[in-house]
């Protein structure tokens, strides 16, 4: 169940058009192709990276369509649905196609800080309900909660169709508890680009990445160095990477990596609100890096 969702995952922006109205899937189609021909292993659709609030109902099941149709590799795919009213979540779960989707990405309830048991009661009517196995999503940062490491643990012990945590809290402690006590088949990703390589040292099973997204081949590479235990290999592209993966988020995500995949050709730098695209001086910054790293000689 859960060998399907490891190493790198791509948490896929949604490209829109010039005045953001649009989805753009023509850009979309490009990306998901991108992606998966510079050895990415699966596709994380409508999660943060993806502006998937800011989309309509109608426009987030057109942009799964597409990726599915896009996805002419057949890679594994994550969804992104959480929310913070657990019978909402509930029904949206039993209105989706699942088909052609091999996980579910959900984040923490947000905004009402529920308790750890809250939590737990939670994610186990999500479970309940999903007809693909779950894997819970810890974003403190964004959520305003925290997911302890007893609540994931006891969720991975109890709750049968929990399959993993995408973690990112950066609380090395907390996912070093978890990776010391999960059950055997229970998948620990990386949910910070910066920390991807020391949480694969001490056993996480790879990452969802923003970076990527623009960066599909160093970040593959890396993960793939790290699987194999080569982490003095898999250390020189993370410490080539750290300057680029520092200006992807300076102003926030995804501002950093749409301005990146703007300058690759490939999605137009727009963003819908309240998020705005990246400032000159970042755009500048972004490429004056993405020249540095073509002299890197990087898997």
């Amino acid at each position: 169940m859960a060998s399907k969702i490891t190493g790198t995952g791509v948490a896929l922006v949604t490209p829109f058009d010039a005045k953001g109205r649009r989805v753009d899937y023509a850009a979309l189609t490009k990306l998901v192709n991108f992606v998966a021909d510079n050895g990415v292993n699966f596709l994380v659709a409508l999660g943060t990276t993806a502006e998937t609030p800011t989309l309509s109902d109608g426009e987030r099941k057109e942009v799964l369509t597409c990726i599915k149709s896009s996805n002419a590799k057949n890679l594994p795919i994550a969804l992104g649905l959480g929310g913070n009213n657990t019978a909402n979540v509930v029904e949206k779960i039993r209105r989706t196609d699942f088909g052609g989707v091999d996980a579910l990405l959900s984040v923490a309830p947000y905004y009402n800080k529920p308790s750890q048991q809250g939590l737990y009661e939670h994610y186990k009517a999500v479970a309940a309900a999903s007809p693909a196995p779950v894997l819970l999503y810890n974003v403190p940062g964004r959520t305003g909660v925290n997911i302890s490491a007893e609540t994931t643990l006891r969720l991975a012990h109890e709750v049968k169709n929990i399959m993993g945590i995408k973690e990112a809290s950066g609380n090395l402690s907390q996912i070093s508890r978890i990776l010391r006590d999960r059950p055997q088949n229970f998948v620990v990703l990386s949910g910070d680009d910066a920390l991807t390589l020391p949480l694969m040292a001490v056993g996480a099973n790879g990452v969802i990445s923003v970076a990527a997204n623009a960066f599909p081949k160093q970040v593959a590479g890396m993960v793939n160095l790290a699987g194999a235990q080569k982490y003095d290999e898999a250390a020189k592209i993370h410490m080539a990477m750290t300057p680029m993966v520092e200006a992807l988020f300076a102003e926030g995500n995804p501002t950093g990596v749409k301005a990146a995949l703007s300058l690759l050709g490939i999605a137009a730098n727009v963003l819908r609100l309240p998020l705005i695209p990246a400032t000159e001086n970042l755009v500048a910054s972004i490429a004056q890096k993405m020249d540095e790293l073509k002299n890197e000689n990087l898997q």
